[in-house]
């Protein structure tokens, strides 16, 4: 049965959290909205937009700190919330109880609880939501996937995920969540895998066909930062199968030379290495030369939108998302990161940040070699190790 509806105007949108982040939401809407899709009918902030902050073509949308009320004065049929995430769950509510269809930042939610409260109430109130991992919109993806069923590089071993980034102090300072794992008794895990390399481990489990919450039969965290905060900043995660992969993403906010994450496919004759925010793949295998490949990408709003409209595919529901969200809730309910000892990480005063020597090669190692940082001789790794079953 087809989910589209008529909307032959452009769509009326209603943005909740339009700065940081939410910057570029509203840039992407006024790129919808130049080619006649959508129109940004409000914006909801607790301090409303200046003209300034608005950007030039969107004209003055109505603004509210009041959700709800915004949705019915503006008759928005689509709300995209980019706001902290403890919020996200309370906020897709109010829109799906009120008919309101949904593009939900990642991460989705903070708990497998939340997650699923909101994954519920979407589907019983019968709207549809697009999480924004935007990675997944790349036609990459299903391209990788096809040589991975036609046998392209043999069996698949496993998947591996490398993201090596830089964050400085002043990072985790912009809202008064970041960096935490709980702000006034609330989870938020704000972690490296979970927030800023959340990319990485969707996209790893996306390419290992595990998706689904059964999926996934046991998680191992390493968790651990450099920084002054409660949250990880340098961590890895291996996530086992019900068909026996082994996944490994592994991360840090503490590199010393910061370059593209990317995840790669190994197999029993070859490998396929993509770099998903450039939506470039490699594929090297047995008595072939490599290949190097580039794909667009789909955007999530416009798919919504086509979704709704003409009954387009959509391309990341929550069902899409279970196994991180698995994931997240291995690493919420793991024991607090550690803190890195002073002599594993020194402070560049120029970038006001901190790094940790050797992290660069021990995120690619991980990811090639499907081994957590303890197993690969990190020193500060030893105590950060914690399994965890997870029941179908």
């Amino acid at each position: 049965m087809s989910t589209a509806e008529p909307m032959n105007a452009p769509v009326p949108i209603v943005l909740a959290g339009a700065r940081g982040h939410g910057r570029w939401h509203l840039d992407n809407i006024r790129r919808l909205q130049d080619k006649g899709i959508v129109r940004l009918a409000g914006v909801c902030e607790l301090t409303p937009l200046t003209p300034a902050e608005i950007p030039e073509g969107l004209g003055a949308p109505e603004q509210s700190a009041d959700f709800g009320t915004l949705l019915d004065t503006t008759g928005a049929r689509i709300a995209v919330i980019c706001t902290p995430i403890p919020t996200h769950t309370d906020l897709a509510l109010i829109a799906a109880r009120k008919g309101v269809h949904l593009l939900l930042e990642k991460p989705p939610a903070p708990s497998y609880a939340e997650f699923r409260r909101m994954a519920d109430g979407v589907a019983e109130a019968g709207v549809v939501c697009q999480i924004g991992f935007q990675s997944l919109g790349s036609h990459a993806v299903p391209a990788i996937r096809k040589l991975i069923d036609d046998g392209a590089i043999g069996a698949v071993d496993g998947v591996g995920g490398a993201g090596a980034w830089a964050r400085a102090q002043g990072y985790y300072r912009r809202a008064p969540w970041a960096g935490k794992r709980r702000l006034n008794g609330v989870d938020v895990i704000d972690g490296a895998l979970t927030n800023p390399l959340a990319h990485a481990v969707a996209t790893a489990l996306a390419l290992a066909g595990a998706t689904r919450a059964e999926d996934v039969t046991g998680i191992e965290t390493e968790l651990a930062h450099a920084n002054a905060i409660a949250s990880d900043d340098t961590s890895c995660v291996r996530v086992t199968t019900a068909d026996g992969l082994r996944i490994v993403v592994a991360a840090t906010l503490c590199a010393e030379d910061p370059d593209d994450p990317y995840v790669v496919v190994h197999g029993s004759r070859g490998r396929i290495t993509y770099w998903y925010k450039q939506d470039r793949v490699l594929l090297q295998r047995a008595d072939h030369g490599p290949e190097e490949l580039e794909y667009g990408s789909t955007d999530l709003l416009e798919n919504l939108v086509d979704h709704l409209t003409d009954g387009a595919r959509l391309l990341v529901p929550p069902t899409a998302t279970e196994s991180f969200m698995r994931v997240v809730e291995a690493i919420r309910v793991a024991p607090d990161p550690v803190q890195l000892p002073d002599d594993a990480w020194h402070l560049l005063p120029d970038e006001d940040r901190r790094v940790v020597p050797g992290i660069d090669g021990l995120v690619a190692a991980a990811a090639d070699t499907l081994a957590l940082y303890s197993e690969l001789g990190a020193p500060w790794a030893f105590t950060t190790a914690h399994p965890k079953e997870v029941s179908p």
